[in-house]
């Protein structure tokens, strides 16, 4: 039989460890900050019915889904998100669950878009939500959590840019404008794409609005973020636009919940300098009602928005008659990698433990194993190479695989009860007592490892 070519389909991946390695921390940096404010952890299908999902996000995802007939004849789709299945999820399950409800949900989903960079066909979310509250708590919990992910990642350089769908739909109903809301958020929601005068074009070609209307709706919007009044007091903006700016009452209450956002995350002790009002945020998904969030990297704008979410009080109304309001993020874990990839921020190994032995002494192995058994009962994650080959090639491959340190165990250090701790960054080693007088592993060697392992 011919060979089959080794490929993988356009937008989608393999990840070898160095890449997979970055990867998995993030997800477990993402699960430690949610799990620290009492968020639990589910699991969903990747596959749905297709009327699970079809309709929900808008014509965009639509077109987007990956969607087929299965074997028994059903229509069904890949999810496209984790917020649709989430709504179903506690539509279905809500009595054994509890309300409020908050999850957490690390799962890769499917988009049949075009690829650029950080944006690919397969990718995982890392979200966050909490369902059956409208408390603005939540909202203020929403900004908190993100902020947290961000330093606990090592992010210092971020904004988290806010606003609320409702002071945009009172604007627009102030306008006269009740119907053919959808098509109009989408195009104020590409103002970083192309630009105020696009989002004008936009407004008038695809919303069917005049040139006045899209003067209307996009001056007290669109401002310029580089606007330094505008990011020193945002409720100040709020009080500009209340007073310039003709208003629904649905505008007035999105208003209100905004001066209340701002105020509980500074209340929080957020630097104010890191949650700014951008009213031209829109989101580009239609379930969104209420408080709309997306977070930049401050060194690299063009890569677009590293987690995003809002507030959604009417998801799951599709699904049961019970008010069901939620309010989450998402942590878009691919585009953050590619990111900090670009930053050069991160970590170049191959190695998940930090310790490495070589295996020297080849009449020693139940010696070998015993003493790397011992060191990971200590708590220390250690690889023994698994051939009795020269020691030269064995640090070689530790050097390629990212190794913290190595452990030299000869017939001499068996004999003396010492071994050859070698930082491998900095190519210096250091002999060092093996076991104390009860046998057991010393306390300097591992004060030693843990020090170099940074354990």
């Amino acid at each position: 039989m011919p060979l089959i070519e080794p490929r993988t389909l356009k937008g989608f991946r393999d990840y070898l460890p160095e890449a997979q390695i970055p990867r998995e921390w993030l997800v477990d940096t993402a699960r430690r900050v949610y799990r620290s404010y009492g968020f639990l952890p589910i699991d969903t299908p990747a596959l749905e019915y297709e009327e699970i999902l079809a309709g929900k996000g808008g014509e965009e995802s639509d077109k987007q889904m990956y969607r087929f007939e299965d074997h028994g004849g059903r229509r069904v789709a890949l999810r496209f998100d984790l917020t649709v299945p989430l709504a179903r999820f506690v539509a279905q399950h809500q009595h054994e669950l509890g309300l409020p409800f908050k999850r957490y949900h690390v799962a890769s989903v499917w988009r049949g878009e075009n690829t650029q960079r950080g944006r690919y066909r397969e990718f995982m979310q890392c979200d966050f939500d909490t369902i059956g509250t409208e408390s603005i708590a939540s909202d203020v919990e929403m900004v908190l959590v993100v902020h947290d992910l961000m330093r606990a990642i090592g992010i210092e350089g971020f904004t988290i840019r806010v606003n609320n769908r409702k002071v945009l739909v009172g604007l627009l109903e102030a306008q006269g404008i009740e119907t053919g809301v959808t098509p109009i958020l989408r195009a104020l929601d590409k103002h970083d794409k192309i630009g105020l005068e696009g989002v004008r074009r936009e407004l008038v070609q695809a919303a069917g609005l005049t040139p006045d209307q899209a003067q209307a709706v996009t001056s007290p919007l669109l401002v310029e973020r580089a606007d330094e009044a505008t990011q020193r007091a945002p409720r100040a903006e709020l009080d500009r636009l209340e007073q310039s700016c003709p208003l629904s009452p649905t505008g007035l209450r999105g208003l209100t919940e905004l001066r209340a956002l701002l105020g509980g995350v500074e209340a929080a002790g957020v630097d104010p300098r890191r949650v700014r009002l951008d009213l031209s945020i829109a989101r580009g998904l239609d379930y969104y009602t209420g408080t709309i969030l997306e977070t930049s990297l401050d060194e690299l704008r063009g890569i677009g928005s590293v987690c995003s979410g809002g507030r959604y009080d009417d998801l799951a109304n599709l699904y049961t008659k019970e008010r069901l309001p939620g309010i989450g993020a998402s942590l878009g874990l691919d585009r953050l990698l590619a990111g900090l990839d670009e930053l050069g921020r991160l970590p170049r190994t191959r190695a998940t433990a930090p310790v490495f032995v070589p295996y020297f002494d080849e009449a020693r192995l139940h010696d070998y194993l015993a003493f790397c058994a011992a060191l990971r009962c200590a708590g220390l994650g250690v690889e023994l190479y698994p051939e009795p080959r020269k020691l030269k090639a064995q640090l070689q491959y530790a050097d390629r695989r990212g190794f913290a340190c190595a452990i030299v165990i000869g017939s001499d250090e068996w004999a003396a009860g010492t071994c050859q701790v070698k930082d491998l960054k900095q190519q210096e080693s250091a002999s060092v007592a093996r076991v104390d007088a009860t046998g057991a592993l010393s306390r300097e060697l591992l004060e030693r490892l843990r020090r170099l392992s940074g354990s």
